[in-house]
């Protein structure tokens, strides 16, 4: 049978520009088949916590800040800033996001775990090679249509001042809420501790609702992982993908990063931190998608 392109109907370019899209469309065909639990489709909340490494971890967390920011604009999702605490000249210390958009926490679980990043660091007198670490960690933002027992005699709350922007008032008045939630697991007995903070707006109410949505998130995630952690405990890949291992480096100057979990590098390392993760996220969905 004469294809097109022998027939002149087609193009060599058409025909290639075919193969790419229907290979793209099978490809998200693919995907989302991997992302078919009830929190994949769900918002997400995204912590980054500067690791040890003063200086360099400090600038190492807002870089992975803008990163994550630059893959949210590329997708058309909705990014707010929710908690920001920054370095005393460079950098963040930790920050808390909302990420709003289809399957956001589908796509972001691969990106849960320990980022390290190795480089000839700027803020060394020598230039040396140093090596440092920020953890990112994800939860499903839930709403209120999801049910999440809270216990509110288990909550304390305090407020402070807000730092950073936001006009005059938001250094003067203590407008920033920090929530403390304390409880016993009923089946390990393990005790568990969290400490939310918001500071979005220039009201202590609604930076306690949110902080209040933030907790019923990372409970709700909580529960999630108990479901999985039987499951995850008979699975040879375990250690790969369990909640905080380090899970990518980062090598600046030998131009490469790894995902330790997929072995999936690329050397575009100025790609990646502009963003450009979804051959990660691809990789790992594939791979690990039905049972992350």
């Amino acid at each position: 049978m004469p294809s097109f392109f022998e027939e002149g109907i087609a193009s060599e370019a058409d025909v290639d520009q075919s193969y790419e899209n229907a290979l793209k469309s099978t490809e998200e065909l693919e995907l989302k088949n991997m992302l078919r639990l009830e929190e994949d489709r769900m918002d997400v909340i995204m912590d980054i916590n500067a690791g040890a490494g003063g200086t360099e971890a400090l600038d190492w967390a807002s870089m992975l800040l803008r990163l994550y920011t630059r893959w949210a604009e590329r997708r058309g999702y909705k990014l707010k800033v929710l908690s920001l605490q920054e370095g005393e000249e460079v950098g963040v210390k930790s920050c808390t996001l909302e990420i709003s958009g289809e399957f956001a926490y589908g796509y972001l679980k691969s990106e849960n775990g320990v980022h390290r990043m190795v480089r000839l660091s700027p803020f060394n007198a020598n230039n040396k090679r140093q090596t440092t670490f920020a953890s990112v960690s994800v939860v499903p933002a839930v709403d209120d249509s999801i049910e999440v027992n809270v216990l509110q005699q288990n909550v304390v709350w305090e407020t402070f001042r807000s730092s950073g922007a936001g006009g005059q008032n938001v250094n003067k008045v203590e407008t920033a809420a920090r929530l403390r939630y304390h409880f016993t697991d009923e089946d390990s007995g393990e005790e568990i501790s969290y400490i939310i903070e918001n500071q979005e707006t220039r009201s202590q109410l609604q930076n306690k609702e949110n902080a209040m949505r933030i907790l019923r998130s990372k409970l709700y995630q909580y529960q999630l992982d108990k479901r999985n952690r039987l499951r995850q405990m008979l699975e040879a890949e375990k250690k790969k993908i369990e909640w905080g291992s380090q899970i990518r480096s980062y090598v600046f100057d030998d131009r490469r990063v790894k995902d330790h979990r997929t072995l999936y590098q690329t050397s575009d390392v100025e790609a990646v931190m502009d963003g450009e993760i979804d051959e990660f996220i691809k990789s790992f969905l594939m791979q690990f998608g039905g049972n992350a």
